[in-house]
């Protein structure tokens, strides 16, 4: 009985703490929750949210070309479908191991370090692999670096952000907020996808030669960290008011992230069969579809989704969170299994397009009911645990997938992550309806 009174007595100090020091920031920057800065924000957002959505635009432009040139890069080296499943799942699997260690040791740093750290690394990243050609020191690099191979944000950024926009909005607007963070990594990736191009143009031009021209767009992924880095210097609540969004590790809501990040891990595992670099991949096999085709069509896919996105606040104010995100995925993932079944390019296009429509209404969702069912203070550490297991999971799907395109162009991958996701949703509906 007495563990259990100093239990609650630590918990009641701790956030009654957060409120005072919380209360203290509003009265302290009188304009923080002041009306947006910008169209494309929420009501009553605060200035720090546009800055974030700047720095996650950068980013997401870099990872719209990276995720499609990075299989045909490796290609290029001489590397085999399985080869680049291997360093597809690296990718995923380390920015699973780094997103573990912020979800842990997060509450001991301030954030503007921490995203410090992840900045410096994705400029270590990009230069690594434009100068490595040799499969052994790319796969190092790929654990410990920030590449995404997928057309969602994977990587240690990810819950750094929504941490910071979960402090920069009011409950009400959260989940709006959060759709227009998907809209703007959506959309500004979808052009990052048309820019998968510029290789090919650069050689046509005979400006470089086709391998150089492919590493000059790593080289630039690595310097748009800088950029976003800049960005990150100027916000006010990962700097000077980095102590107020000091966090705690997971405590009263323990349960209920677990069983959230175990339903997530099934779905980013479904996932992992189809991450962007991979059905780039079997576009390639299957129809033979040149880069530049292949970066229009994941442009499409990117305008589809992002359009999506801002869907998802209106239709979960009328059925909900956890709805909103069963019953926008369940079609989605229906076109994503009769898709290797189309006998003809331009169907598999309609399929992929259709399933685009759908398929990432869920991800505003997702995340907002997330920071919504935590206390403030515990927002970093839920945001890292239930990204964790995504990652990670997701890091086994690929290697698999890159084998089973070895064996045969037809696209069991697509088959198998519409299947295992259709049993997600079903789990989902069942265990937080």
């Amino acid at each position: 009985m007495m563990n259990v009174l100093l239990r609650n007595r630590y918990y009641l100090s701790h956030h009654s703490a957060f409120i005072i020091q919380h209360s203290s920031l509003q009265e302290s920057h009188p304009n923080t929750m002041s009306q947006s800065p910008s169209w494309l924000l929420p009501p009553g957002t605060a200035p720090d949210a546009a800055l974030i959505l700047t720095a996650r635009g950068i980013r997401a432009f870099t990872d719209g070309y990276v995720a499609l040139l990075l299989p045909y890069y490796l290609t290029l080296l001489g590397y085999s479908a399985l080869e680049v499943g291997v360093i597809a799942t690296a990718t995923l699997f380390g920015s699973g191991l780094l997103t573990l260690l912020v979800g842990v040791f997060a509450y001991r740093f301030r954030l503007h370090v921490l995203l410090t750290a992840a900045c410096l690394l994705m400029l270590v990243t990009g230069i690594g692999f434009a100068t490595v050609t040799d499969f052994l020191p790319l796969l190092l690099i790929a654990v410990i670096g920030t590449l995404n191979p997928s057309s969602g944000d994977v990587s240690v950024f990810s819950p750094l952000e929504q941490t910071l926009l979960s402090h920069a909005v009011t409950s009400e607007h959260r989940t709006a907020l959060f759709s227009r963070y998907s809209l703007v990594g959506q959309l500004i990736g979808a052009l990052g996808a048309l820019a998968a191009a510029a290789p090919g143009i650069l050689a046509q031009w005979d400006i470089l030669e086709l391998k150089a021209a492919v590493q000059a767009m790593f080289i630039v992924y690595g310097l748009s960290a800088l950029v976003a880095l800049a960005l990150y210097r100027r916000l006010a609540s990962a700097g000077s008011r980095g102590d107020e969004v000091r966090t705690a590790p997971l405590g009263p809501s323990r349960g209920v992230v677990y069983r959230l990040a175990a339903l997530f891990s099934l779905d980013a595992f479904a996932g992992g069969f189809a991450v962007q670099s991979l059905l780039a991949l079997w576009l390639f096999l299957r129809f033979d579809l040149s880069v530049e085709a292949t970066g229009t069509l994941f442009f499409w896919i990117g305008i589809l989704a992002a359009a999506s996105f801002l869907a998802a606040p209106a239709i979960a104010r009328r059925i909900g969170l956890v709805n909103t995100m069963v019953f926008t995925h369940l079609p989605a993932n229906v076109f994503c299994v009769l898709i290797p079944f189309m006998p003809t390019l331009p169907l598999a296009v309609l399929f992929l397009l259709l399933r685009a429509a759908l398929s990432s209404m869920d991800v505003p969702a997702r995340t907002s009911y997330v920071m919504a069912v935590v206390s403030p203070a515990e927002r970093p550490a839920a945001a890292g645990i239930t990204a964790v297991p995504r990652s990670l999971a997701a890091a086994v799907s690929p290697a698999v997938a890159g084998y089973l395109l070895t064996l045969s162009p037809f696209g069991w991958p697509l088959v198998i992550c519409g299947a295992l996701k259709i049993v997600y949703d079903l789990t989902l509906l069942g265990m937080f309806r």
